[in-house]
Protein backbone atom coordinates (compact mmCIF):
# COMPACT_ATOMS: atom_id res chain seq x y z
CA UNK A 1 0.00 0.00 0.00
CA UNK A 2 1.20 3.50 -0.78
CA UNK A 3 -0.36 6.87 -0.13
CA UNK A 4 -0.42 8.96 -3.30
CA UNK A 5 1.14 12.43 -3.21
CA UNK A 6 -0.66 15.42 -4.67
CA UNK A 7 1.99 15.74 -7.39
CA UNK A 8 1.01 12.31 -8.71
CA UNK A 9 -2.70 13.01 -9.18
CA UNK A 10 -2.11 15.46 -12.05
CA UNK A 11 0.26 14.83 -15.00
CA UNK A 12 3.40 16.96 -14.56
CA UNK A 13 5.12 16.13 -17.88
CA UNK A 14 8.50 16.71 -16.25
CA UNK A 15 10.34 14.72 -18.94
CA UNK A 16 9.07 17.06 -21.68
CA UNK A 17 8.88 20.29 -19.69
CA UNK A 18 11.50 22.05 -21.78
CA UNK A 19 9.68 21.18 -25.00
CA UNK A 20 6.51 22.74 -23.61
CA UNK A 21 8.36 25.90 -22.57
CA UNK A 22 9.56 26.22 -26.18
CA UNK A 23 6.01 26.03 -27.55
CA UNK A 24 6.13 29.54 -29.04
CA UNK A 25 9.09 28.61 -31.25
CA UNK A 26 7.50 25.45 -32.69
CA UNK A 27 6.30 25.57 -36.30
CA UNK A 28 2.68 24.57 -36.96
CA UNK A 29 1.96 21.35 -38.81
CA UNK A 30 -1.05 19.32 -39.93
CA UNK A 31 -2.66 16.45 -37.97
CA UNK A 32 -1.45 13.92 -40.55
CA UNK A 33 2.02 14.26 -39.01
CA UNK A 34 0.78 12.01 -36.18
CA UNK A 35 -1.16 9.56 -38.37
CA UNK A 36 1.67 7.49 -39.85
CA UNK A 37 -0.41 4.35 -40.48
CA UNK A 38 -3.18 6.31 -42.15
CA UNK A 39 -0.74 8.35 -44.23
CA UNK A 40 1.05 5.21 -45.41
CA UNK A 41 -2.26 3.57 -46.36
CA UNK A 42 -3.39 6.60 -48.37
CA UNK A 43 0.01 6.79 -50.04
CA UNK A 44 -0.29 3.17 -51.17
CA UNK A 45 -3.90 3.63 -52.26
CA UNK A 46 -3.01 6.56 -54.50
CA UNK A 47 0.28 5.38 -55.99
CA UNK A 48 0.39 1.57 -56.04
CA UNK A 49 -1.52 -0.08 -58.89
CA UNK A 50 -1.57 -3.49 -57.22
CA UNK A 51 -2.93 -2.07 -53.95
CA UNK A 52 -6.73 -2.52 -53.47
CA UNK A 53 -8.64 0.44 -54.79
CA UNK A 54 -10.88 0.49 -51.71
CA UNK A 55 -9.57 1.71 -48.35
CA UNK A 56 -11.62 1.33 -45.17
CA UNK A 57 -10.89 3.92 -42.48
CA UNK A 58 -12.32 3.58 -38.99
CA UNK A 59 -13.17 7.13 -37.93
CA UNK A 60 -16.32 9.14 -37.15
CA UNK A 61 -17.98 9.99 -40.46
CA UNK A 62 -18.35 13.71 -39.73
CA UNK A 63 -17.17 16.74 -41.67
CA UNK A 64 -13.98 17.40 -39.67
CA UNK A 65 -12.63 13.93 -40.34
CA UNK A 66 -13.54 14.08 -44.03
CA UNK A 67 -11.73 17.42 -44.31
CA UNK A 68 -8.60 16.02 -42.69
CA UNK A 69 -8.66 12.96 -44.94
CA UNK A 70 -9.14 15.17 -48.00
CA UNK A 71 -6.08 17.21 -47.00
CA UNK A 72 -4.07 14.04 -46.44
CA UNK A 73 -4.93 12.82 -49.94
CA UNK A 74 -3.89 16.18 -51.40
CA UNK A 75 -0.58 15.99 -49.58
CA UNK A 76 0.34 12.64 -51.15
CA UNK A 77 -0.95 13.41 -54.67
CA UNK A 78 1.68 14.10 -57.31
CA UNK A 79 -0.84 15.80 -59.60
CA UNK A 80 -2.50 18.84 -58.01
CA UNK A 81 -5.31 18.64 -60.60
CA UNK A 82 -6.25 15.10 -59.60
CA UNK A 83 -9.92 15.22 -58.41
CA UNK A 84 -10.76 14.55 -54.78
CA UNK A 85 -14.51 14.34 -54.11
CA UNK A 86 -16.19 14.10 -50.69
CA UNK A 87 -19.53 12.25 -50.53
CA UNK A 88 -20.50 12.70 -46.91
CA UNK A 89 -24.29 12.51 -47.15
CA UNK A 90 -25.55 11.38 -50.55
CA UNK A 91 -28.09 9.08 -52.11
CA UNK A 92 -27.66 6.61 -54.98
CA UNK A 93 -28.58 9.09 -57.71
CA UNK A 94 -26.24 11.79 -56.40
CA UNK A 95 -23.41 9.28 -56.21
CA UNK A 96 -23.77 7.43 -59.54
CA UNK A 97 -25.82 9.87 -61.59
CA UNK A 98 -28.87 8.85 -63.62
CA UNK A 99 -30.57 9.07 -67.00
CA UNK A 100 -33.67 11.27 -67.19
CA UNK A 101 -36.16 10.54 -70.02
CA UNK A 102 -37.38 13.42 -72.15
CA UNK A 103 -41.01 14.05 -71.35
CA UNK A 104 -41.81 14.97 -74.95
CA UNK A 105 -39.86 12.23 -76.71
CA UNK A 106 -39.21 8.90 -74.92
CA UNK A 107 -36.59 7.97 -77.51
CA UNK A 108 -34.32 10.72 -76.18
CA UNK A 109 -32.87 11.14 -72.72
CA UNK A 110 -30.52 13.26 -70.70
CA UNK A 111 -27.61 11.87 -68.64
CA UNK A 112 -26.66 13.60 -65.40
CA UNK A 113 -23.26 12.72 -63.96
CA UNK A 114 -22.82 11.74 -60.34
CA UNK A 115 -19.99 12.21 -57.87
CA UNK A 116 -18.18 9.12 -59.15
CA UNK A 117 -17.93 10.78 -62.56
CA UNK A 118 -16.44 13.88 -60.91
CA UNK A 119 -13.93 11.67 -59.08
CA UNK A 120 -12.92 9.78 -62.24
CA UNK A 121 -9.14 9.35 -62.20
CA UNK A 122 -8.96 10.52 -58.59
CA UNK A 123 -10.19 9.69 -55.09
CA UNK A 124 -13.73 9.51 -53.70
CA UNK A 125 -14.30 9.82 -49.93
CA UNK A 126 -17.57 8.12 -49.00
CA UNK A 127 -19.53 7.84 -45.75
CA UNK A 128 -20.12 4.27 -44.59
CA UNK A 129 -23.45 5.35 -43.14
CA UNK A 130 -24.69 6.06 -46.69
CA UNK A 131 -23.68 2.58 -47.84
CA UNK A 132 -25.43 0.82 -44.96
CA UNK A 133 -28.61 2.87 -45.24
CA UNK A 134 -28.81 2.29 -49.03
CA UNK A 135 -27.71 -1.30 -49.83
CA UNK A 136 -27.78 -0.79 -53.62
CA UNK A 137 -24.89 1.66 -53.30
CA UNK A 138 -22.49 -1.07 -52.20
CA UNK A 139 -23.45 -3.53 -54.94
CA UNK A 140 -22.92 -0.90 -57.65
CA UNK A 141 -19.73 0.43 -56.05
CA UNK A 142 -18.25 -3.07 -55.74
CA UNK A 143 -19.00 -3.73 -59.40
CA UNK A 144 -17.48 -0.40 -60.44
CA UNK A 145 -14.24 -1.06 -58.54
CA UNK A 146 -13.97 -4.54 -60.09
CA UNK A 147 -14.75 -3.65 -63.71
CA UNK A 148 -14.04 0.10 -63.94
CA UNK A 149 -17.38 0.40 -65.76
CA UNK A 150 -20.56 2.02 -64.51
CA UNK A 151 -23.82 1.05 -66.29
CA UNK A 152 -26.38 3.84 -66.40
CA UNK A 153 -29.76 3.55 -64.73
CA UNK A 154 -32.92 5.49 -65.33
CA UNK A 155 -34.02 7.99 -62.73
CA UNK A 156 -37.60 6.85 -63.46
CA UNK A 157 -37.55 3.03 -63.80
CA UNK A 158 -41.25 2.92 -64.72
CA UNK A 159 -40.68 5.15 -67.78
CA UNK A 160 -38.90 3.72 -70.81
CA UNK A 161 -35.85 5.58 -72.13
CA UNK A 162 -32.72 4.80 -74.06
CA UNK A 163 -29.65 4.24 -71.84
CA UNK A 164 -26.17 5.35 -72.93
CA UNK A 165 -23.23 2.98 -73.04
CA UNK A 166 -21.61 2.26 -69.61
CA UNK A 167 -19.12 4.90 -68.48
CA UNK A 168 -15.43 4.04 -68.11
CA UNK A 169 -14.49 5.17 -64.61
CA UNK A 170 -11.29 4.52 -62.72
CA UNK A 171 -11.07 5.81 -59.17
CA UNK A 172 -9.91 5.05 -55.66
CA UNK A 173 -12.45 5.02 -52.82
CA UNK A 174 -11.96 5.75 -49.13
CA UNK A 175 -14.91 4.61 -47.01
CA UNK A 176 -15.14 6.25 -43.58
CA UNK A 177 -17.18 4.96 -40.63
CA UNK A 178 -16.92 4.29 -36.91
CA UNK A 179 -16.17 0.86 -35.48
CA UNK A 180 -19.82 -0.08 -34.92
CA UNK A 181 -20.70 0.72 -38.54
CA UNK A 182 -17.60 -1.11 -39.74
CA UNK A 183 -18.75 -4.18 -37.81
CA UNK A 184 -22.19 -4.03 -39.42
CA UNK A 185 -20.58 -3.63 -42.85
CA UNK A 186 -18.38 -6.68 -42.29
CA UNK A 187 -21.37 -8.77 -41.21
CA UNK A 188 -23.14 -7.95 -44.46
CA UNK A 189 -20.05 -8.49 -46.61
CA UNK A 190 -17.99 -11.40 -45.21
CA UNK A 191 -15.31 -11.00 -47.89
CA UNK A 192 -14.90 -7.31 -47.11
CA UNK A 193 -11.29 -7.44 -45.94
CA UNK A 194 -10.33 -9.48 -49.00
CA UNK A 195 -11.66 -6.72 -51.22
CA UNK A 196 -10.26 -3.75 -49.33
CA UNK A 197 -7.35 -2.58 -47.24
CA UNK A 198 -7.98 -1.29 -43.74
CA UNK A 199 -6.57 1.35 -41.39
CA UNK A 200 -7.71 3.74 -38.66
CA UNK A 201 -7.64 7.38 -37.75
CA UNK A 202 -5.87 6.89 -34.43
CA UNK A 203 -7.57 8.60 -31.52
CA UNK A 204 -4.62 8.88 -29.15
CA UNK A 205 -0.85 8.51 -29.00
CA UNK A 206 1.83 7.56 -26.50
CA UNK A 207 3.79 10.62 -25.42
CA UNK A 208 7.58 10.47 -25.76
CA UNK A 209 10.50 12.89 -25.94
CA UNK A 210 10.64 12.19 -29.67
CA UNK A 211 7.04 13.04 -30.57
CA UNK A 212 6.13 15.80 -28.11
CA UNK A 213 7.30 18.55 -30.50
CA UNK A 214 5.15 17.07 -33.27
CA UNK A 215 2.11 16.99 -30.99
CA UNK A 216 2.65 20.61 -29.97
CA UNK A 217 3.09 21.50 -33.66
CA UNK A 218 -0.26 19.86 -34.40
CA UNK A 219 -1.88 21.90 -31.61
CA UNK A 220 -0.47 25.01 -33.19
CA UNK A 221 -1.71 23.81 -36.57
CA UNK A 222 -5.29 23.64 -35.27
CA UNK A 223 -4.83 27.06 -33.69
CA UNK A 224 -3.67 28.71 -36.92
CA UNK A 225 -6.13 26.84 -39.14
CA UNK A 226 -9.08 28.20 -37.16
CA UNK A 227 -7.67 31.69 -36.62
CA UNK A 228 -7.40 31.35 -32.85
CA UNK A 229 -5.20 33.27 -30.47
CA UNK A 230 -1.80 31.70 -29.77
CA UNK A 231 -1.27 29.65 -26.63
CA UNK A 232 1.45 30.41 -24.15
CA UNK A 233 3.49 27.59 -22.59
CA UNK A 234 1.24 27.33 -19.52
CA UNK A 235 -1.83 26.98 -21.72
CA UNK A 236 -0.17 24.30 -23.82
CA UNK A 237 0.63 22.33 -20.65
CA UNK A 238 -2.94 22.69 -19.36
CA UNK A 239 -4.24 21.38 -22.71
CA UNK A 240 -1.92 18.37 -22.38
CA UNK A 241 -3.23 17.72 -18.86
CA UNK A 242 -6.82 17.92 -20.07
CA UNK A 243 -5.88 15.53 -22.86
CA UNK A 244 -4.40 13.04 -20.42
CA UNK A 245 -7.65 13.06 -18.47
CA UNK A 246 -9.63 12.56 -21.68
CA UNK A 247 -7.58 9.45 -22.53
CA UNK A 248 -7.44 8.31 -18.86
CA UNK A 249 -3.70 7.86 -19.15
CA UNK A 250 -0.98 10.29 -18.09
CA UNK A 251 1.25 9.03 -20.88
CA UNK A 252 -1.26 9.27 -23.73
CA UNK A 253 -2.69 12.30 -25.52
CA UNK A 254 -5.83 12.57 -27.69
CA UNK A 255 -5.69 13.03 -31.45
CA UNK A 256 -9.42 13.54 -31.93
CA UNK A 257 -9.81 16.76 -33.94
CA UNK A 258 -13.26 17.43 -32.48
CA UNK A 259 -11.96 17.37 -28.90
CA UNK A 260 -8.90 19.51 -29.66
CA UNK A 261 -10.79 22.09 -31.70
CA UNK A 262 -13.56 22.42 -29.11
CA UNK A 263 -11.15 23.03 -26.24
CA UNK A 264 -9.04 25.53 -28.19
CA UNK A 265 -12.06 27.47 -29.42
CA UNK A 266 -13.59 27.70 -25.94
CA UNK A 267 -10.24 28.76 -24.49
CA UNK A 268 -10.02 31.44 -27.17
CA UNK A 269 -13.49 32.67 -26.18
CA UNK A 270 -12.46 32.88 -22.51
CA UNK A 271 -9.33 34.89 -23.26
CA UNK A 272 -9.52 38.68 -22.83
CA UNK A 273 -5.94 39.24 -23.97
CA UNK A 274 -4.04 38.56 -27.18
CA UNK A 275 -2.86 35.18 -25.95
CA UNK A 276 -4.46 32.13 -24.35
CA UNK A 277 -3.17 31.29 -20.86
CA UNK A 278 -3.61 28.30 -18.55
CA UNK A 279 -6.34 30.24 -16.70
CA UNK A 280 -8.28 30.61 -19.95
CA UNK A 281 -8.08 26.87 -20.60
CA UNK A 282 -9.16 26.20 -17.01
CA UNK A 283 -12.14 28.54 -17.40
CA UNK A 284 -13.11 26.79 -20.63
CA UNK A 285 -13.07 23.42 -18.85
CA UNK A 286 -15.08 24.80 -15.93
CA UNK A 287 -17.61 26.42 -18.27
CA UNK A 288 -18.14 23.13 -20.09
CA UNK A 289 -18.68 21.36 -16.75
CA UNK A 290 -21.15 24.05 -15.68
CA UNK A 291 -23.22 23.55 -18.82
CA UNK A 292 -23.32 19.77 -18.40
CA UNK A 293 -23.55 19.50 -14.60
CA UNK A 294 -27.31 19.53 -14.01
CA UNK A 295 -27.70 15.76 -13.62
CA UNK A 296 -24.52 15.21 -11.56
CA UNK A 297 -25.47 17.99 -9.17
CA UNK A 298 -29.01 16.63 -8.82
CA UNK A 299 -27.57 13.24 -7.86
CA UNK A 300 -25.28 14.85 -5.29
CA UNK A 301 -28.19 16.90 -3.95
CA UNK A 302 -30.16 13.71 -3.26
CA UNK A 303 -27.27 12.49 -1.10
CA UNK A 304 -26.96 15.82 0.73
CA UNK A 305 -30.68 15.81 1.53
CA UNK A 306 -30.51 12.27 2.89
CA UNK A 307 -32.72 10.75 0.23
CA UNK A 308 -29.79 8.51 -0.71
CA UNK A 309 -27.88 7.23 2.33
CA UNK A 310 -24.10 7.59 2.16
CA UNK A 311 -22.08 7.70 5.39
CA UNK A 312 -18.72 9.46 5.34
CA UNK A 313 -17.99 9.13 9.07
CA UNK A 314 -18.15 6.40 11.67
CA UNK A 315 -17.99 2.63 11.27
CA UNK A 316 -20.47 -0.05 10.17
CA UNK A 317 -20.32 -3.84 9.91
CA UNK A 318 -20.96 -5.17 6.42
CA UNK A 319 -21.28 -1.76 4.79
CA UNK A 320 -18.78 -0.03 2.51
CA UNK A 321 -18.72 2.96 0.18
CA UNK A 322 -18.17 1.74 -3.35
CA UNK A 323 -17.59 4.04 -6.30
CA UNK A 324 -19.56 4.02 -9.53
CA UNK A 325 -19.60 5.91 -12.81
CA UNK A 326 -22.97 6.94 -14.18
CA UNK A 327 -23.40 7.10 -17.95
CA UNK A 328 -26.84 8.48 -18.68
CA UNK A 329 -28.20 8.01 -22.24
CA UNK A 330 -28.51 11.38 -23.94
CA UNK A 331 -26.10 13.02 -21.51
CA UNK A 332 -22.58 13.82 -22.76
CA UNK A 333 -20.73 13.51 -19.47
CA UNK A 334 -20.04 10.49 -17.31
CA UNK A 335 -19.94 11.38 -13.61
CA UNK A 336 -18.94 9.65 -10.43
CA UNK A 337 -21.25 8.75 -7.59
CA UNK A 338 -20.61 6.77 -4.38
CA UNK A 339 -22.79 3.71 -3.81
CA UNK A 340 -23.49 2.05 -0.49
CA UNK A 341 -22.74 -1.66 -0.79
CA UNK A 342 -24.01 -3.79 2.05
CA UNK A 343 -23.70 -7.43 3.03
CA UNK A 344 -25.63 -9.42 5.62
CA UNK A 345 -24.62 -12.88 6.79
CA UNK A 346 -26.96 -15.52 8.13
CA UNK A 347 -26.76 -19.23 8.81
CA UNK A 348 -26.88 -21.24 5.63
CA UNK A 349 -25.00 -23.41 3.20
CA UNK A 350 -22.21 -21.03 2.21
CA UNK A 351 -23.98 -19.47 -0.76
CA UNK A 352 -23.27 -15.79 -1.53
CA UNK A 353 -26.37 -14.30 -3.13
CA UNK A 354 -25.86 -11.46 -5.60
CA UNK A 355 -29.13 -9.53 -5.21
CA UNK A 356 -28.47 -7.45 -8.34
CA UNK A 357 -28.13 -10.60 -10.42
CA UNK A 358 -31.21 -12.27 -8.95
CA UNK A 359 -33.26 -9.13 -9.54
CA UNK A 360 -31.93 -9.02 -13.12
CA UNK A 361 -30.29 -5.67 -12.43
CA UNK A 362 -26.73 -7.01 -12.68
CA UNK A 363 -24.82 -7.37 -15.94
CA UNK A 364 -22.70 -10.33 -16.97
CA UNK A 365 -19.39 -8.66 -16.11
CA UNK A 366 -20.67 -7.76 -12.65
CA UNK A 367 -21.74 -11.38 -12.14
CA UNK A 368 -18.30 -12.54 -13.25
CA UNK A 369 -16.64 -10.20 -10.73
CA UNK A 370 -18.85 -11.57 -7.96
CA UNK A 371 -17.94 -15.17 -8.79
CA UNK A 372 -14.22 -14.33 -8.87
CA UNK A 373 -14.53 -12.65 -5.48
CA UNK A 374 -16.28 -15.70 -4.04
CA UNK A 375 -13.56 -17.96 -5.40
CA UNK A 376 -10.86 -15.90 -3.69
CA UNK A 377 -12.67 -15.93 -0.34
CA UNK A 378 -13.25 -19.69 -0.51
CA UNK A 379 -9.57 -20.30 -1.26
CA UNK A 380 -8.45 -17.92 1.52
CA UNK A 381 -10.66 -19.57 4.16
CA UNK A 382 -9.34 -23.04 3.20
CA UNK A 383 -12.21 -24.82 4.98
CA UNK A 384 -12.49 -28.59 5.40
CA UNK A 385 -16.28 -28.37 5.30
CA UNK A 386 -18.83 -25.97 3.79
CA UNK A 387 -19.07 -22.50 5.26
CA UNK A 388 -22.03 -22.57 7.70
CA UNK A 389 -23.07 -19.05 6.69
CA UNK A 390 -24.78 -17.61 3.64
CA UNK A 391 -24.56 -13.99 2.58
CA UNK A 392 -26.52 -11.46 0.58
CA UNK A 393 -24.71 -8.58 -1.15
CA UNK A 394 -26.52 -5.62 -2.70
CA UNK A 395 -26.03 -2.11 -4.07
CA UNK A 396 -28.40 -0.19 -1.80
CA UNK A 397 -30.82 2.29 -3.42
CA UNK A 398 -29.76 1.27 -6.91
CA UNK A 399 -32.65 1.06 -9.36
CA UNK A 400 -30.94 0.54 -12.69
CA UNK A 401 -28.59 -2.06 -14.14
CA UNK A 402 -25.21 -2.47 -12.46
CA UNK A 403 -22.42 -3.81 -14.60
CA UNK A 404 -18.65 -4.05 -14.56
CA UNK A 405 -16.32 -5.69 -12.06
CA UNK A 406 -14.96 -2.49 -10.49
CA UNK A 407 -16.99 -3.03 -7.30
CA UNK A 408 -15.71 -6.54 -6.62
CA UNK A 409 -13.05 -5.32 -4.15
CA UNK A 410 -15.65 -3.28 -2.26
CA UNK A 411 -18.03 -6.26 -2.24
CA UNK A 412 -15.23 -8.46 -0.91
CA UNK A 413 -14.57 -6.00 1.92
CA UNK A 414 -18.26 -5.85 2.84
CA UNK A 415 -18.50 -9.66 2.87
CA UNK A 416 -15.40 -10.15 5.02
CA UNK A 417 -16.60 -7.44 7.40
CA UNK A 418 -20.00 -9.08 7.81
CA UNK A 419 -18.44 -12.52 8.25
CA UNK A 420 -15.84 -11.39 10.79
CA UNK A 421 -18.13 -8.85 12.53
CA UNK A 422 -15.38 -6.26 12.09
CA UNK A 423 -16.68 -2.75 11.21
CA UNK A 424 -15.55 -0.77 8.17
CA UNK A 425 -14.42 2.84 8.28
CA UNK A 426 -17.06 4.80 6.34
CA UNK A 427 -14.77 7.76 5.67
CA UNK A 428 -12.95 5.66 3.05
CA UNK A 429 -14.41 4.66 -0.30
CA UNK A 430 -12.98 1.83 -2.35
CA UNK A 431 -12.87 0.74 -5.98
CA UNK A 432 -11.06 -2.01 -7.82
CA UNK A 433 -11.48 -5.37 -9.46
CA UNK A 434 -9.94 -8.52 -8.00
CA UNK A 435 -8.73 -11.78 -9.49
CA UNK A 436 -8.86 -15.24 -7.93
CA UNK A 437 -5.46 -14.69 -6.31
CA UNK A 438 -6.44 -11.42 -4.63
CA UNK A 439 -4.56 -9.09 -6.96
CA UNK A 440 -6.31 -5.74 -7.38
CA UNK A 441 -6.84 -4.80 -11.02
CA UNK A 442 -7.46 -1.49 -12.81
CA UNK A 443 -10.92 -0.02 -13.35
CA UNK A 444 -12.33 2.71 -15.58
CA UNK A 445 -13.58 6.20 -14.77
CA UNK A 446 -11.21 6.56 -11.83
CA UNK A 447 -11.09 10.37 -11.86
CA UNK A 448 -14.87 10.74 -11.90
CA UNK A 449 -15.18 8.19 -9.08
CA UNK A 450 -12.72 9.99 -6.81
CA UNK A 451 -14.24 13.40 -7.48
CA UNK A 452 -17.75 12.06 -6.88
CA UNK A 453 -16.82 10.85 -3.37
CA UNK A 454 -14.78 13.99 -2.65
CA UNK A 455 -17.77 16.22 -3.44
CA UNK A 456 -19.84 14.43 -0.78
CA UNK A 457 -17.07 14.62 1.81
CA UNK A 458 -16.30 18.27 1.05
CA UNK A 459 -19.96 19.28 1.44
CA UNK A 460 -20.17 17.58 4.84
CA UNK A 461 -16.80 18.88 5.94
CA UNK A 462 -13.40 17.35 5.37
CA UNK A 463 -12.02 15.63 8.45
CA UNK A 464 -8.53 14.78 7.20
CA UNK A 465 -9.22 11.04 7.42
CA UNK A 466 -11.36 10.69 4.32
CA UNK A 467 -10.07 9.24 1.09
CA UNK A 468 -10.22 6.60 -1.59
CA UNK A 469 -8.56 3.20 -2.02
CA UNK A 470 -7.82 2.39 -5.65
CA UNK A 471 -5.75 -0.09 -7.68
CA UNK A 472 -2.09 0.80 -8.01
CA UNK A 473 -2.36 0.13 -11.74
CA UNK A 474 -4.74 3.10 -11.95
CA UNK A 475 -2.18 5.66 -10.79
CA UNK A 476 -1.23 6.41 -14.37
CA UNK A 477 -4.84 7.40 -15.13
CA UNK A 478 -5.10 10.08 -12.44
CA UNK A 479 -5.81 13.64 -13.52
CA UNK A 480 -7.96 15.19 -10.80
CA UNK A 481 -9.46 18.64 -10.71
CA UNK A 482 -7.92 21.50 -8.76
CA UNK A 483 -10.17 21.21 -5.69
CA UNK A 484 -9.28 17.58 -5.05
CA UNK A 485 -5.60 18.18 -5.79
CA UNK A 486 -5.47 21.06 -3.28
CA UNK A 487 -7.24 18.96 -0.61
CA UNK A 488 -4.72 16.14 -1.07
CA UNK A 489 -1.82 18.61 -0.89
CA UNK A 490 -3.22 20.08 2.36
CA UNK A 491 -3.71 16.62 3.90
CA UNK A 492 -7.51 16.96 4.02
CA UNK A 493 -8.16 14.10 1.59
CA UNK A 494 -6.16 10.98 0.78
CA UNK A 495 -5.66 8.42 -1.94
CA UNK A 496 -4.18 5.02 -1.23
CA UNK A 497 -3.02 2.67 -3.98
CA UNK A 498 -3.05 -1.10 -3.36
CA UNK A 499 -1.80 -4.10 -5.33
CA UNK A 500 -3.44 -6.88 -3.27
CA UNK A 501 -6.63 -7.13 -1.27
CA UNK A 502 -4.62 -7.73 1.92
CA UNK A 503 -3.29 -4.17 1.67
CA UNK A 504 -6.82 -2.70 1.74
CA UNK A 505 -8.16 -4.37 4.90
CA UNK A 506 -5.89 -2.69 7.48
CA UNK A 507 -6.96 0.70 6.11
CA UNK A 508 -10.69 0.15 6.27
CA UNK A 509 -11.04 -2.33 9.16
CA UNK A 510 -7.94 -1.73 11.27
CA UNK A 511 -7.03 -5.43 11.11
CA UNK A 512 -4.92 -7.40 8.63
CA UNK A 513 -6.66 -9.98 6.51
CA UNK A 514 -4.20 -12.75 7.34
CA UNK A 515 -0.90 -13.23 9.14
CA UNK A 516 1.78 -15.79 9.85
CA UNK A 517 2.04 -18.13 12.79
CA UNK A 518 4.90 -16.18 14.38
CA UNK A 519 2.86 -13.00 14.88
CA UNK A 520 0.23 -12.76 17.59
CA UNK A 521 -1.75 -9.99 15.89
CA UNK A 522 -5.40 -10.81 15.46
CA UNK A 523 -6.50 -11.06 11.83
CA UNK A 524 -9.82 -11.03 10.04
CA UNK A 525 -9.35 -14.68 9.07
CA UNK A 526 -8.83 -15.47 12.78
CA UNK A 527 -12.13 -13.79 13.67
CA UNK A 528 -13.92 -15.63 10.87
CA UNK A 529 -12.41 -18.95 12.01
CA UNK A 530 -13.46 -18.28 15.60
CA UNK A 531 -17.01 -17.53 14.49
CA UNK A 532 -17.17 -20.73 12.46
CA UNK A 533 -15.69 -22.74 15.32
CA UNK A 534 -18.20 -21.27 17.74
CA UNK A 535 -21.01 -22.32 15.43
CA UNK A 536 -19.77 -25.91 15.15
CA UNK A 537 -18.46 -26.54 18.67
CA UNK A 538 -19.00 -23.57 20.91
CA UNK A 539 -21.46 -22.97 23.72
CA UNK A 540 -23.23 -20.18 21.84
CA UNK A 541 -24.26 -22.22 18.87
CA UNK A 542 -27.19 -20.63 17.08
CA UNK A 543 -30.73 -21.72 17.98
CA UNK A 544 -33.79 -20.67 16.09
CA UNK A 545 -36.51 -18.48 17.55
CA UNK A 546 -38.91 -21.44 17.68
CA UNK A 547 -36.38 -23.54 19.63
CA UNK A 548 -35.85 -20.65 22.04
CA UNK A 549 -39.59 -20.43 22.66
CA UNK A 550 -39.77 -24.22 23.21
CA UNK A 551 -36.89 -24.06 25.71
CA UNK A 552 -38.55 -21.17 27.52
CA UNK A 553 -41.88 -23.03 27.75
CA UNK A 554 -40.15 -26.20 29.03
CA UNK A 555 -38.44 -24.26 31.79
CA UNK A 556 -41.68 -22.66 32.84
Amino acid sequence: MQEVSWQSVVPQFAHVEQHILNYADIEATSPCALQTRLTDSIQRLVHEDHFPRLLLVTAPDVYDYFKLLENMVKNVQDNPDCPIVVAENVDEVQLFGAVYPNSNDVTTSRSVNGLVHQANGGVLLLSLGCILSQPHIWSRLKSLLSTSKLPWRSAKPDVYCELPEPSDITLRVIVVGDRALMSDFENGEPELHSLASYTEFEQDMYLTDENIDTYLAVLKGYQTAHGLKPLDASAAKRVLQAGARYTEDQERLPLCPLWIQTLLRESDYQSDADIITADDVEKAIEAKYFRESYLPLRAVDDIHKGQVFIDTRGEHIGQVNGLTVIEMPGHPMAYGEPARISCVVHFGDGDIADVERKAELGGNIHAKGMMIMQAFVSAALDLDEPLPYSASIVFEQSYCEVDGDSASLAELCAFVSALSLQPINQSIAITGAVDQFGRVQAVGGINEKIEGFYNICEHRGLTGSQGVILPKTNLNALCLNKDVTDAIRDGNFHIWAVEHVEEAFPLITGLPFSGDEETETETLLDKIAQRIDTFHHGEHRHTSLINRLKNWLNHN
